[in-house]
């Protein structure tokens, strides 16, 4: 299968024609998939130039498709995809319009991401810095299979210019990427998923827990604060990223939010 490969791709290489013909198929077509991660309060302390894909969780699409299949209940509370920017009329448009993009065009909307990232990628290896990616900003779909069978995108071909990075209530994703060179997955506990938080830190997988008062430990494993960088997973391997509650974390009562009291 043919595979793309950033190191000879160029700005003129995406193929406006296809492009517009799609375009002309799907109103309110977005120009952009990827946002700069600094209109994020957390990846904006990353010490590496970072983007964000957006997309609207859950059901929210004209389809039903669930987007975060292992979304609990506190966790949909407590969703972030509100949160500063998120609450304006135009990102929540735009968010909407990419979403119904993947939804109902998934080749394209998968041809157009692919080359956002090969294209920031080929910027950073001239500019000679690295480019960080996190694919699920408010969803939990397994883009880097989907780039590479659909977007004729393997993601190793990046290295060792880009790294990717996710939070994911998928064990199983967690674990099949555990190992990976430069996509790192952290599983995010809730209240309902106590065996598969088990089953990643037997695994050794970092695991992102929300709590009114970061502790130094959780069930005997360390635990860091997780609100320093988004890219906090990246340093360390096996420990509890500990992130405080926000929002409507703070008042959760569902069991999302971890009391240490």
């Amino acid at each position: 299968m043919f595979v793309r490969n950033y190191k000879n791709i160029t700005m003129s290489n995406f193929n406006t024609n296809v492009w517009n013909a799609v375009a002309t198929s799907i109103p309110n077509m977005p120009k952009k998939l990827l946002s700069p991660g600094n209109t994020n309060a957390k990846t904006a302390k990353n010490e590496i130039k970072t983007f964000i894909l957006y997309l609207m969780p859950y059901n929210q699409n004209s389809k039903g498709k669930q987007l975060c299949p292992h979304a609990s209940k506190g966790c949909a509370a407590a969703c972030l995809v509100s949160a500063g920017r998120g609450a304006f009329s135009n990102v929540i448009k735009a968010r909407v319009n990419k979403t119904e993009l993947f939804i109902k065009n998934k080749l394209a909307f998968l041809d157009k991401l692919a080359t956002e990232i090969t294209q920031e990628t080929a910027k950073a290896k001239r500019g000679g810095y690295r480019v960080a990616f996190r694919l699920n900003g408010t969803s939990d779909v397994d883009f880097v299979y989907m780039l590479k069978k659909y977007g004729f995108l393997d993601i190793e071909t990046l290295q060792p210019h880009a790294v990717f990075y996710d939070y994911t209530k998928t064990i199983q994703k967690a674990i099949r990427y555990k190992s990976h060179p430069n996509y790192t997955v952290t599983f995010s506990r809730a209240e309902d998923n106590a065996v598969q938080t088990a089953l990643a830190i037997k695994h050794g997988i970092n695991i992102a827990a929300v709590f009114n008062e970061l502790p130094d430990t959780w069930h005997g494993v360390e635990v860091v604060d997780g609100d320093k960088s988004d890219l906090q997973m990246l340093k360390y391997n096996g420990v509890i990223l500990g992130l405080k509650a926000k929002g409507a974390a703070r008042k959760d009562t569902t069991g999302f939010t971890i009391l240490n009291t």
